[in-house]
């Protein structure tokens, strides 16, 4: 197991244990199961950020304290260097890289997000989330369906849609994909 994924379930348990928060409740907050989210809990599972965004919107703590063990610190600009975003690895085929993660009280989050190709018959991973998203493919190619709709972006495409709709991707014609998704 990934050792952020077990940092991140570890600080999970740990908001859950200091708020007294059942299993229940926090799947429920997710919208998943008892035993998914157990398995989050533990490492055993793949990561949303949608959903780990969902626990921190609820219990008006930080994403990046739940990503990333930090609380932001910074309230009038936060710089992100090139290739310098605290980043996390929620699975194998997917890097999170947070542009903003020091800014306190932001009203958004933006992320740089890698995703390795994947066989062409491996399902699409759906979520959804509150509020709104935008994506712009900064290299590669990738398909991106937001509920029936299956659209191809190419390097410079954006689209910006309602987050409550489920949504998936996946990187095209064997290569990496990365883009900027900014979480509103």
């Amino acid at each position: 197991m990934d050792e952020q994924i077990i940092q991140i379930g570890e600080r999970l348990r740990g908001l859950r244990d200091v708020l007294d928060i059942s299993t229940q409740e926090m799947a429920d907050v997710c919208g998943i199961s008892v035993e998914h989210y157990e398995k989050m809990e533990s490492g055993e599972s793949e990561l949303s950020v949608a959903n780990l965004q969902k626990i921190a919107k609820e219990y008006g703590v930080s994403l990046d304290v739940l990503m990333f063990g930090e609380e932001p610190k910074m309230s009038s600009y936060f710089l992100t260097r090139k290739g310098q975003g605290m980043s996390v690895e929620r699975r194998s085929a997917y890097n999170y890289e947070s542009l903003a993660s020091g800014f306190r009280g932001r009203k958004a989050d933006p992320f740089i997000v890698t995703v390795a190709p994947k066989p062409v018959d491996t399902p699409r991973e759906m979520n959804s989330h509150s509020g709104q998203e935008f994506n712009m493919v900064l290299e590669g190619k990738m398909e991106l369906a937001i509920g029936s709709k299956v659209l191809t972006l190419n390097e410079g495409d954006s689209v910006y849609f309602d987050a409550t709709q489920p949504h998936g991707m996946r990187a095209l014609n064997d290569k990496t994909v990365r883009f900027l998704a900014i979480i509103f």
